[in-house]
């Protein structure tokens, strides 16, 4: 099943694709009353998502897509959104091509960092590229893991048991502020650079792990083009260490990392400039296009 948050009529909700993807269904019409995503994944149950794939073979409601604005998925992560860095090997060689202090050495254990998010950026939006203190933006395809329940001593062998389901997270990145600050957070986390979308996929879609193409184009030229299951630390490893020392709750997105083919890794670097138009794939989930501003 595919969940979006979306507007329409002024009111934004969470909603269903219908079976032929061709409409959304209100989550409300299901008797299921939580307005935001982040709630209805902190309550979500099985005899709910039941409910919601009966409503699916004989809607009551439906609105068509072309008549709803759609959101982001989660438009206000309730926690910082947890990123892994340098988690494709190619990505890792051309990363430290560009600048070999910020990314270089031997890296034996996973590489995280967290991204501020006040809001992220809906399918279709703009990013503000914040020209006045950027000079070097980027552009980062990556999947995104969306926690169910709240996990906590996680084995690997039940990691994907806390997966809700999956989307697509576009990691913008302002190179000049990543690498000045000898870490990354201010560089990932300025308002805007955080486009996701179009909508969570539930995991019961794809094989576990997902190995799925993940692609970017930049004006319709392909830049990264690779597939999930190349993942140097894979989803489980990543659930069950992190869940050890924390708790993840559920609606907590976790980027997988991004594969080759970034703007830093070209000779020169090729960034985005204003106007330039980023489009991010990954196979069953569908695409995230936005445009710089």
């Amino acid at each position: 099943m595919k969940f979006l948050t979306y507007r329409y009529d002024d009111k934004e909700q969470i909603g269903v694709l219908n079976l032929e993807e061709t409409a959304v269904i209100p989550l409300s019409v299901c008797q299921i009353p939580h307005l935001s995503m982040n709630a209805f994944l902190e309550n979500v149950t099985e005899e709910m998502l039941s409910k919601i794939e009966e409503e699916r073979k004989h809607p009551s409601q439906e609105i068509f897509l072309e008549r709803i604005t759609k959101c982001p998925p989660i438009p206000s992560p309730k926690q910082d959104v947890i990123c892994l860095g340098i988690n494709y090997m190619a990505h890792a060689v051309e990363s430290a091509r560009y600048k070999e202090e910020a990314f270089g050495g031997e890296r034996p254990y996973a590489v995280y960092f967290s991204k501020r998010v006040n809001r992220a950026v809906a399918d279709g939006e703009e990013i503000d590229g914040h020209f006045d203190i950027v000079d070097s933006l980027d552009y980062e395809v990556e999947l995104a893991v969306v926690i169910g329940k709240d996990a906590k001593n996680v084995s690997k062998e039940e990691a994907f048991d806390y997966v809700f389901g999956y989307t697509i997270l576009n990691d913008i990145s302002a190179r000049n502020l990543q690498t000045a600050h000898k870490q990354w957070y201010f560089g990932k986390s300025l308002d805007g650079f955080t486009p996701m979308g179009p909508w969570i996929v539930t995991k019961d879609e794809f094989q576990n792990p997902p190995a799925l193409g993940i692609r970017s184009y930049v004006n319709g030229e392909l830049r990264q083009n690779s597939t999930t299951d190349l993942l140097i630390f894979d989803i489980a490893h990543v659930i069950s260490e992190l869940s050890q020392g924390m708790t993840l709750q559920a609606g907590t997105i976790i980027a997988m990392g991004t594969p080759a083919g970034v703007g830093m890794g070209f000779v020169p670097p090729n960034f985005l400039k204003k106007g330039d138009t980023i489009r991010c794939e990954i196979e069953g989930i569908g695409s995230l296009v936005n445009i710089v501003k």
